[in-house]
């Protein structure tokens, strides 16, 4: 699985918001990585932030 699959996966598991550092931490995927995946996520409108520094699946 890619990356990109692995960060989409542990948004659609997490029962909270979550930052990039704990999907880093969480997946070992570095954090460089992780703050680029999350920018397509956000780009293709697939994740929210409800709060700052926190993100979650666009429902």
């Amino acid at each position: 699985m890619e990356n990109y699959e692995i960060v989409l996966a542990y948004f659609n598991n997490a029962d909270k918001p979550v930052s990039a550092g704990q999907i880093a931490t969480a997946t070992g995927i570095d954090r460089k990585e992780v703050d680029k995946i999350m920018a397509k996520l956000k780009k293709e409108e697939k994740i929210v932030s409800p709060k700052v520094c926190y993100w979650e699946i666009k429902k």
